[in-house]
């Protein structure tokens, strides 16, 4: 398993619009990407700072996510955040999110 981390800054009173957004047009186009396996988005009540984890079935299709459509993604959200998301990416090493162990 593969995660991708963006940390956000979203704008001042933004976050109820990003969570519709992200909820109505964004998941659904991540469930079609392929090897996409989930989708976890962080944030503190009255902060402006976000973290959306996708969790995905091998490195390749997280890359070929983020070449192909992650830049539309950017797009949809240009209104709503501050500066330039950060992306991070990871291998899992354990998940009791999916019940599945990873070999590290």
């Amino acid at each position: 398993m593969f995660a991708r981390s963006v940390s956000i800054h979203l704008k001042s009173n933004m976050l109820s619009d990003y969570t519709r957004t992200f909820e109505k047009d964004i998941l659904p186009l991540l469930g079609k990407q392929k090897g996409f396996t989930g989708e976890i988005t962080l944030s503190n009540p009255g902060s402006l700072d976000a973290v959306a984890i996708s969790l995905w079935e091998n490195r390749a299709d997280a890359e070929a996510y983020n070449t192909n459509t992650y830049p539309g993604v950017l797009k949809t959200f240009e209104r709503m955040i501050d500066g330039i998301p950060k992306v991070q990416t990871f291998e899992a090493v354990t998940s009791t999110f999916h019940k599945v162990a990873v070999a590290a």
